[in-house]
């Protein structure tokens, strides 16, 4: 690819609820509007914040061709397609409409724990079946597999298709080994809006990220920063946005990030079962927080 489409920010959408738990597509398309308009680079569909996992195969579908249409071009969208029975991964992906669609975004096999050569192959069969780009997502905490940096490497130089990583290990040895050794082509994106800036400063690409759906403009303004080279700009980002980038996990995703939406007047807080409101204590200190940190919103 002649330039790196998956650079700076990515969103990963959340999906607003009404109180009957059905999609409330009208909040969905202000927030749309609202990241695009604020300086996201790109927009994350169906990833694990959109809490894809409770959704019916017809939900994800509308969801899907929803945000493609609200979208309309403004931006990239990568959509999420993983899971943990290859051959229903690939033959997802092989019966789906790539229209609209620039890459998708694959995550580790969950709950198998497959040794690092399954996931070689679990990879490479989706990357010769997709039509469109592949970003795999490392993320262990989630599925208890963490994709070695020999894995991702070696994944990088045989599938010209696959493009970049979510590395949302948390582990910056893994890190810095991948970006130490990877092809010039290939991206390295955060997985953890918390460790983003001293991933960046490392050779990072950017983030997807949970809290670019509440703070659109800081969190792209700090990534856009960055990635000039600029961390003395960055970095009051960074602090002003943390301790509410630490409290949105503090019980969950997507729970933190719908109560932070919920103080901003976006969206209802409602999430679908086996998910959660987070406590009354963290939605009040998350809302201390944010009027703290931002009285002018």
């Amino acid at each position: 690819m002649a330039k790196n489409i998956f650079s700076g920010t990515g969103v990963a959408l959340i999906t607003p609820f009404r109180k009957q738990e059905t999609i409330d597509f009208s909040k969905l398309e202000e927030l749309i509007d609202h990241v695009i308009n604020s300086g996201v680079d790109y927009i994350v569909a169906l990833g694990t914040t959109s809490e894809a996992a409770t959704m019916s195969d017809s939900e994800r579908a509308a969801l899907c061709q929803f945000i493609i249409e609200t979208v309309n071009g403004r931006k990239p969208i990568v959509l999420g397609m993983g899971g943990n029975n290859t051959r229903a991964v690939t033959d997802a992906i092989s019966q789906t409409n790539f229209d609209g669609i620039s890459g998708i975004l694959s995550v580790c096999p969950y709950y198998n724990k497959p040794q690092q050569r399954g996931l070689i192959q679990h990879f490479k069969n989706i990357a010769d079946v997709s039509p469109v780009p592949v970003i795999l997502y490392n993320v262990p905490g989630r599925t208890s597999c963490n994709m070695s940096a020999e894995t991702t490497l070696q994944l990088a130089e045989e599938c010209p298709n696959i493009v970049g990583i979510k590395e949302a290990s948390g582990n910056m040895s893994q890190v810095m080994e991948i970006l130490r050794c990877k092809p010039a082509n290939f991206s390295v994106i955060s997985g953890d809006d918390a460790l983003t800036l001293p991933m960046m400063s490392l050779g990072v690409c950017g983030v997807i990220s949970v809290m670019a759906n509440a703070l659109p403009k800081e969190m792209s303004d700090m990534v856009h920063y960055a990635l000039k080279g600029d961390f003395k700009k960055a970095l009051p980002l960074h602090n002003r946005m943390l301790p509410l980038m630490n409290a949105i996990f503090e019980e969950g995703n997507p729970g933190g990030i719908k109560a932070l939406l919920e103080i901003e007047g976006r969206i209802n807080n409602q999430l679908r079962l086996p998910l959660s409101k987070v406590s009354k204590t963290l939605y009040n200190k998350m809302s201390t927080l944010y009027n703290e940190a931002f009285p002018s919103k």
